[in-house]
């Protein structure tokens, strides 16, 4: 792959800078902002303990099925045109789980909304690498944070919307986000048309190496690593609150303030992880990082959830800073545009069936034993598995590199 040089970041590209900003702000919105108002739905609608762990299973899932078809999409349109296609269904999907009037409404909406941020998932580290060849880092750590943000102000604000308008009005409300991030990318295809200043040049997926990097160690140990973050974090998006109300005697407010804060913490995550992860030498340590918060913070849930309650919620967010890292390696452990799509696919699809288990796993340990010690200790044991991937991750060696190296041995 040919060196790039770098240029000033808005030169030339600057409705792809805003458009990857939004994107990015859409893609866990619809995540969070049901946990915290199950009981304003309740009224409206009968949901069991496994229909909220339903509900809670379906991003991952969804990101998993449709993570892995995203590539497919991407060899027979433009990455623009399936970005713009996926935030139409997001809109769609919004609608239809605000308008709903039955669990299977609501979760077929669901699964709609989170099938268009999947591919959202996807696509956003290549089209960093279309379009910021030479501010990967940066680029990363931007549009994670706006995740990070994006999460954290629906569980903040559902509860006081719901309560004033109505809880239809506090879900449907984020159809208007996903409207306007479709904005300046109907720009970008235009500008593309007529202009050729659009950033580096990119190979086109090839079918080959979307087959390949399944036989790799370095997708297969970042795949762990990714689906570490997303089955913690999952669980904790789904059960949370309830987490807090029966452990800590918070009320409705509080525990959706506390998951908030929960999801707060991917921000200085997304801010710093990218950039440190680009300029270390050994990323291992930061897996480890996030796996010792994981440890501390369910620790601490565990032992005395009612003292200090913030601080063991701040720990558990914090350990999730193994997803902008993951991220950041998708770009940093491959050469080519066709690798970044192969390994983002199969990394965010493989990591996100993993992470279904999560709310699913704990809804059943919860009920089965009637406390949350036992589904805790899972969580716990969970984290502790991504510290085996860290040592694979840490090789700076690339997705091509592997691959050829496998071709010559044969």
């Amino acid at each position: 792959m040919a060196r790039t040089t770098n240029r000033p970041l808005w030169l030339g590209r600057t409705l792809a800078l805003i458009g990857i900003l939004l994107v990015a702000a859409n893609l866990r919105t619809a995540v969070a902002e049901l946990s915290p108002i199950f009981a304003e739905i309740r009224v409206d609608m009968p949901l069991t303990s496994v229909d909220i762990g339903v509900i809670g299973a379906l991003p991952p899932i969804c990101f998993a099925v449709f993570g892995i078809v995203a590539p497919l999409f991407a060899k027979r349109m433009s990455l623009e045109a399936v970005l713009i296609a996926s935030l139409v269904v997001i809109v769609a999907g919004v609608a239809l789980r605000a308008l709903a009037d039955s669990f299977v409404l609501l979760a077929v909406g669901s699964a709609i909304t989170f099938a268009g941020m999947a591919v959202g998932n996807v696509l956003l580290p290549p089209i960093v690498k279309r379009y910021f060849p030479d501010r990967i880092g940066l680029l990363t750590s931007l549009y994670a944070t706006v995740m990070s943000i994006s999460t954290l102000f629906p569980p903040l604000i559902a509860v006081p919307v719901a309560d004033g308008l109505g809880w239809r009005t506090s879900v449907g409300m984020w159809a208007a986000l996903a409207v306007i991030a479709i904005v300046p990318w109907i720009g970008v295809v235009v500008r593309r048309g007529s202009s050729s200043d659009q950033g580096a040049d990119i190979e086109e997926p090839d079918p080959r190496m979307l087959g390949r990097v399944w036989h790799t160690s370095i997708a297969w140990s970042l795949a762990v690593v990714f689906g570490v973050s997303s089955l913690n974090a999952y669980a904790m998006f789904a059960w949370l609150p309830e987490l807090l109300r029966d452990t800590a005697g918070a009320d409705p407010v509080q525990s959706g303030a506390l998951l908030s804060l929960f999801a707060g913490m991917g921000i200085p995550a997304g801010l710093l992880i990218p950039v440190l992860a680009s300029r270390m030498r050994n990323v291992g340590w930061l897996i480890y990082a996030g796996v010792v918060l994981f440890v501390v913070g369910y620790g601490g849930l565990i032992l005395w959830p009612a003292a200090a309650t913030w601080l063991w919620v701040t720990c558990a967010g914090l350990g999730p800073l193994l997803f902008p890292l993951c991220l950041v390696l998708i770009n940093l452990r491959t050469r080519t545009h066709a690798g970044a799509v192969a390994l983002s696919g199969f990394v965010q699809g493989i990591g996100y069936v993993v992470g279904a288990f999560g709310p699913l796993v704990v809804g059943v340990l919860h009920q089965i034993s009637g406390a949350w010690t036992v589904p805790l200790i899972f969580l716990l044991i969970t984290a502790l598995a991504g510290a085996l991937a860290g040592a694979v991750v840490a090789r700076p060696v690339t997705l091509e590199d592997h691959l050829r190296s496998r071709a010559e041995a044969r």
